[in-house]
Formats: C-alpha cells, sequence, structure tokens
C-alpha cells in the first residue's frame, strides 16, 4: 500500500512539475515580449510589497498542490491524467494561438480598450451591457468560439499551470458534501459553466451525476457541448444566472466557479437570489472565486495588479463583498472555507 502510495505521488510530482514547467515558462515568455505595462504618461505602477511576499506566494503555490494531492489520496477525486499525448499535441496548438492573439491583447491592454466586444454584439439585444466586455482584454471577449477554445490557455499561462488544481479544490468541497450520496441522485447545476473545464472535472469524479451547465456565450456552450459529449446525462443551457431558467427547487447542488468577480454588485445579488431559488432546502451551494483584501494578506499586492492589468471593471468591489452576508440574506450558510493559492472555496447550506 505505501508503494502504491509513494508510486502515485511520483507520477503526480512529476506530471505537475512538467505542467507548471511548461505554463510558467510560456508565462515568462509572454512577459518578456509584451509590451510596457503602463501607457505613456501614466505614472508607473507600484503595487505595496512587504518583505516575504514572494516567499508566501511560492509557498501558497506549493501547498495548493499538496492540497490536491491529499484530496485524491482521501479519493475525493482521481489523479489528473493530463501527460498525454493528443493532449500535448493540442496544448501546443493552442500556446502557438496564445501568442499569435498576445500582440492584439497587449494593445487593448495599452490603449485600456476593453469594450470592444460591443460593437460586434450590437443589434443582437440578448445580452446585459456588463457582459459586453473584453475580459482579460481577451479577443472577442465571451462571444467568439477562438475564445473559447483558447480560455483554458490563457488562464493556465496567467497562473503558471495552477488553474486546474485550484478548481480540483472546488471539485473536492463538493464531493465531502456529496459522500455517501448515491451520485445518481445528486442533481447538479454549473453557473457559468463556460467551455465545461469544471464539469468535465466533475464527471472524472462523479461520472453518473445528473449535471446541468449554464453560461450566457452561445460560443462557450457550444465548446462545452463538444467536451462533454461523452456523458449523456449532462445537458448544457445558454442563458443568464440572474434569470435562470428553472424551476424553484431543481437542484441538489449548485458550483459557481469564477463568476462573480466579473459582476456588478447588484447583479451579484440577483444572481445569488436566483440559485437560492432553484436550490433545494437542504441543498449544497459550492462558491469559488478570487481571494478577497485580507484573505491572505502576504498576497494582496497580487490582487492590486489585477483590476489594474486586466479589464476586470467589477474586481475592486469584489475584492470587499461580504459574501457570508450576501448569501445569507438568501438563506444560506458557511458549512467550510478553504484558500487554494489565488481561490477561496465556500461551501454554502440552504437552510
Amino acid at each position: 500500500m505505501s508503494l502504491k502510495r509513494d508510486l502515485g505521488r511520483a507520477r503526480y510530482a512529476a506530471a505537475q512539475g512538467a505542467r507548471v514547467a511548461w505554463y510558467l515558462s510560456q508565462y515568462l515568455l509572454a512577459r518578456r515580449i509584451s509590451g510596457p505595462f503602463d501607457r505613456p504618461g501614466e505614472p508607473k505602477f507600484e503595487p505595496k510589497a512587504a518583505e516575504g511576499d514572494a516567499l508566501r506566494i511560492r509557498t501558497a503555490f506549493l501547498e495548493l498542490f499538496a492540497k490536491d494531492r491529499t484530496n485524491i489520496e482521501m479519493g475525493l477525486y482521481p489523479a489528473p491524467d493530463d501527460i498525454r499525448l493528443e493532449r500535448a499535441v493540442a496544448a501546443m496548438r493552442h500556446s502557438a494561438s496564445f501568442f499569435r492573439d498576445l500582440p492584439n491583447v497587449d494593445q487593448r491592454r495599452l490603449e485600456r480598450d476593453g469594450t470592444e466586444v460591443r460593437e460586434q454584439a450590437k443589434g443582437e439585444g440578448r445580452y446585459p451591457t456588463y457582459y459586453l466586455q473584453n475580459f482579460h482584454y481577451q479577443t472577442g471577449g465571451w462571444l467568439s468560439q477562438d475564445s473559447a477554445k483558447l480560455y483554458d490557455t490563457q488562464v493556465e499561462i496567467l497562473f503558471g499551470g495552477a488553474a486546474d488544481a485550484m478548481r480540483r479544490v472546488a471539485l473536492g468541497s463538493l464531493a465531502r458534501a456529496i459522500r455517501g450520496t448515491d451520485q445518481r441522485k445528486v442533481k447538479l447545476l454549473d453557473v457559468a459553466s463556460g467551455n465545461g473545464r469544471f464539469l468535465r472535472q466533475v464527471l472524472a469524479a462523479f461520472p453518473r451525476i445528473p449535471a446541468t451547465g449554464l453560461d450566457l456565450s452561445p460560443a462557450y456552450c457550444t465548446e462545452a457541448r463538444k467536451r462533454l459529449a461523452a456523458w449523456p446525462q449532462v445537458e448544457i443551457i445558454n442563458g443568464a444566472v440572474e434569470q435562470a431558467p428553472f424551476e424553484d427547487a431543481s437542484f441538489d447542488a449548485v458550483s459557481c466557479v469564477y463568476l462573480f468577480h466579473e459582476l456588478p454588485p447588484r447583479v451579484r445579488r440577483d444572481a445569488a437570489r436566483e440559485i437560492a431559488r432553484v436550490l433545494k432546502p437542504g441543498g449544497t451551494l459550492i462558491f469559488a472565486d478570487s481571494l478577497q483584501t485580507g484573505d491572505a494578506t502576504d498576497l494582496d499586492r497580487m490582487l492590486e495588479y489585477f483590476p489594474v492589468g486586466f479589464h476586470e471593471p467589477y474586481f475592486s468591489s469584489y475584492l470587499n463583498e461580504d459574501f457570508a452576508a450576501l448569501f445569507g440574506e438568501c438563506g444560506f450558510e458557511v458549512e467550510e472555507t478553504e484558500l487554494a493559492f489565488l481561490t477561496k472555496v465556500i461551501r454554502f447550506r440552504k437552510r
């Protein structure tokens, strides 16, 4: 048993080490070839750094993977199956696309122009104004097929290969909540499911769970349907969380990963009320999003950088939002909170 565990740890370390090296090297290359961060004439952005910040960031990064490995050994979810030939070929192709698009992203960043997609969507009338942004200055915002295919590469490069591991910590919280329950009887709604990345992780752990993904982007929904086609019990629906197209008390569990920092304060409250409406009494909400100011004070300077270096117009208000109070008003209680590098995972229970 000890030998099997040691071999599992060695395989995990080798695979995740190679993955981190791949994405971190691209992050460093992107930083090297990108233009200057500050626009001409602007005061230089200098985040407040404290002594030991670099060590704390590195420690938090390593702690994330230690937590991920512990969750795997506890049987909460399987080890990631990242290192395969077809995935390596796809990763190289997506990396090439990322660097081809990088000059466009840099240009928007230097011009502080994050509303290009409003022109592209003009006349469609189906999107709320807050949604029509080039979040992260990415080409196409959330509205293009190319964006849906490239998004995972963008965020993995941004976080040095840690994005999937941070999502898996949220999966671990879900797994603890439904442990001992027949997965076929747990109806799960994944809010802002995007291109299906998190749902794919869920289904790797719970292949028979009846799951529904909800996302406002038709392009991302199309990509999610392709990725999740192997699970016939999964449905992907195009729609907005603040007007969720579901009956009251339709779901046993809801997951929400990296959505609320991209919502204006008023819409956050609408979204929380809708999540409460569609979740059954006693149901579980897994909320995963960015750290907030004060969660890990040594990492606060990285949070300062995010709204300046990316087009994230609602991030500053997010940093000080009291989510225990916000969801508490909708009938939720906090069951557990854990930090995973730059992500905070909160599990709520609906009273």
